[in-house]
């Protein structure tokens, strides 16, 4: 898949649509976030995608939590997003989402 500039996520519902991420709740107590790659620059999302942008986001993202797991809490599940997600939807959030 080329780069994600907004998800389509039909078997959840859409909680908040930010600048670059999409949040999606997974039952009552989760949320399942997922790194577009969008750009954003002074608060305005700009026209051209950066490809697989928020891949990158979401590895820095989970290396910084298992660097700092025991230090630091984080919103980590331990859940895979793709298993929350229809079949159909799972290339959206593969190496994407939290």
């Amino acid at each position: 898949m080329a780069e994600i500039v907004t998800t389509s996520i039909k078997s959840l519902p859409l909680v908040y649509r930010g600048k670059v991420r999409d949040s999606y709740a997974v039952g009552d107590d989760k949320l399942l976030i997922v790194a577009s790659d969008r750009i954003s620059a002074f608060d305005v999302i700009l026209g051209d995608p950066i490809p697989k942008k928020g891949k990158i986001l979401t590895a820095l993202t989970d290396f910084w939590f298992k660097e700092l797991d025991g230090i630091v809490p984080n919103h980590l599940t331990g859940i895979d997003p793709e298993t929350v997600v229809a079949p159909e939807e799972r290339d959206q959030v593969k190496g994407r989402a939290v």
